[in-house]
């Protein structure tokens, strides 16, 4: 069994900015705690100071039990790494110091097959065997087996970017629950997953009796699994931490209870301010005409004085106040027309009517083709999507297209400010206005590709808004999106005049769309009455 604990952590951004201050929790042996927190208040690095990746500025760091880490990276990999070398980059320091040491030795083998090569080579199997190296393969053919239907003897040469997302995600999540180690750090460990990989995910960390630290921003997995919620909030000098101790259920109403209290001790602080102030005021008037009243009124001022330099109560954290004005405007009746559409080698043919101002949820597992039909129906010329049959936009239809990847080299190293400027227009008081209601204002200055996942999506949004896109197609927006986010984006949804189809594994979100659509893995389209995430259960829910 294992623990973590944070004591009065401190970091510093390379620019100077206080990120992180005093930021403390503990999560004891056996618990399951969510990381929870705005886009940019500091949660990856927070993950990054606990796992020694990077040295805090202040305060200490403790954990028993042995530590994996699960990297936000998983899930995007796309260089030559292979599901071996991925394997060992989750591995224990042992494990990957040996792995480490049979590579160079068999590279310096091929390149010059002598005595000293040929025992150096065999120092490392050694070396392997003495780390438990091949109980460790037996333990990874367990997970390729489960995450890939690949036992490791065939899988460990794969190139990991030919796998999904989520089976990089499921890969590691496998080796990790499986592993030696008691704590478990894991940054977005539900991103890529599909609903039958977030389920599995729940349940792995229900049963397990790890200590598990995992920041997510899906709040079915938060209701679901999370014992005890870490917020990390933004405040004026830095971001702090706030423990609650029960689950998702009840964090939103403790925590503004939270800032009542804030509120409140702010309140009783002015008012006693005043009183004294004014308790000096009358005295040293009266005291110029009194002076039995001379010693009350140096008491009075030493009381104002230790007062104010015991200051106010702590300043409360800074809340997130995101409005999306997604505002959409009037088309034609039929929004969106397909007949005997069919994505080349994805999905046989099929109909669909979507009518003006419908919600539609396309739902399917990974790889049935959800994203292909978003890109199609958005227009895509970069890359089209191969497909026969037909499909066309309604009158006054102009789609915008959110992006699940935020794939655009076109607003690579742009600053925020430029790009709403020299895109739409807009002088520096309407950009920055516009930033502000996103919550990016802030960010300003910063290039795109520096902005965290979250607050790219949100500028995405921010985009769809000001060009007057009339039909939403959006490609999993909340993945990214902290859960104000989120939320303001659903508040925004309901608002717009316009019709909206997204793909999602988001079953809270699912929640407020009126349509689904089920692309399945046998390659047909469905429609249910209701979010069917199992296709198990797709033939008696469907209708076609």
């Amino acid at each position: 069994m294992g623990h973590v604990e944070a004591a009065h952590l401190e970091y510093y951004l390379p620019d100077g900015r206080l990120l992180l201050a005093d930021a403390s929790f503990r999560v004891g042996e056996g618990e399951s705690a969510a990381l929870v927190g705005a886009n940019g208040a500091g949660k990856t690095t927070l993950l990054r100071i606990l796992s020694g990746e990077l040295a805090p500025h202040g305060g200490t760091v403790q954990i028993s039990g042995g530590l994996g880490v699960m990297p936000q990276f998983v899930g995007s990999v796309r260089d030559e790494r292979t599901v071996r070398d991925l394997l060992v980059s989750v591995a224990t320091p042992r494990i990957r110091q040996a792995a480490l040491a049979v590579d160079a030795a068999e590279e310096a083998l091929v390149e010059r097959d002598d005595e000293k090569s040929q025992l150096d080579y065999a120092q490392a199997l050694s070396d392997w065997a003495e780390a438990r190296g091949y109980e460790a393969e037996t333990q990874w053919d367990v997970c390729t087996t489960a995450a890939l239907g690949l036992p490791f003897e065939t899988a460990q040469w794969r190139q990991v970017r030919t796998l999904s997302g989520g089976e990089q995600k499921r890969l590691v999540l496998e080796a990790l629950l499986r592993g030696p180690e008691q704590v478990l750090l894991l940054d977005e460990p539900d991103n890529y997953l599909d609903v039958p990989g977030k389920r599995w995910l729940e349940e792995r960390l229900l049963e397990t009796a790890k200590t598990v630290l995992f920041v997510s921003h899906d709040r079915e997995l938060l209701a679901r699994s999370a014992r005890r919620i870490i917020s990390v909030e933004p405040g004026p000098a830095g971001s702090d931490v706030w423990v609650h101790g029960g689950g998702f259920a009840t964090y939103h109403e403790a925590r503004r209870e939270r800032f009542a209290r804030f509120e409140e001790l702010r309140r009783r602080w002015d008012e006693k301010h005043a009183q004294l102030k004014q308790l000096v005021n009358t005295l040293k008037n009266k005291a110029a005409f009194n002076d039995g009243l001379a010693s009350r009124y140096q008491a009075a001022r030493t009381r104002l004085r230790k007062f104010e330099e015991a200051g106010p109560p702590q300043e409360p954290p800074r809340e997130q106040r995101i409005t999306m004005r997604l505002r959409g405007g009037r088309t034609g009746v039929r929004a969106v027309t397909c007949e005997n559409l069919e994505l080349t080698g994805l999905m046989e043919p099929f109909s669909l009517e979507v009518f003006y101002g419908e919600r539609v949820a396309v739902l399917g597992s990974n790889g049935s083709g959800k994203s292909h039909f978003l890109r199609l129906l958005a227009g895509d010329t970069e890359q089209p999507v191969a497909h026969t049959g037909t499909w066309k936009l309604g009158a006054r239809v102009v789609p915008g297209h959110f992006a699940q990847t935020h794939a655009h080299p076109e607003l690579a190293g742009r600053p925020l400010r430029e790009i709403l400027g020299r895109e739409h227009a807009l002088d520096r008081g309407a950009a920055m206005a516009a930033l502000r209601r996103y919550e990016l204002d802030r960010a300003a200055e910063q290039p795109f590709d520096r902005l965290s996942g979250g607050q790219q999506a949100r500028l995405q949004i921010l985009l769809l808004e000001l060009a007057g896109a009339t039909a939403l197609l959006l490609d999993e927006p909340t993945d990214n999106l902290d859960l104000e986010s989120a939320e303001a984006l659903q508040a925004g949804l309901e608002a717009y005049e316009g019709t909206v189809l997204a793909v999602t594994h988001d079953r809270w979100f699912a929640r407020v769309f009126d349509r689904y659509l089920l692309f399945g893995a046998d390659g047909r389209v469905r429609e249910t009455p209701e979010p069917v995430w199992s296709e198990s259960r797709a033939g008696s829910a469907a209708r076609r």
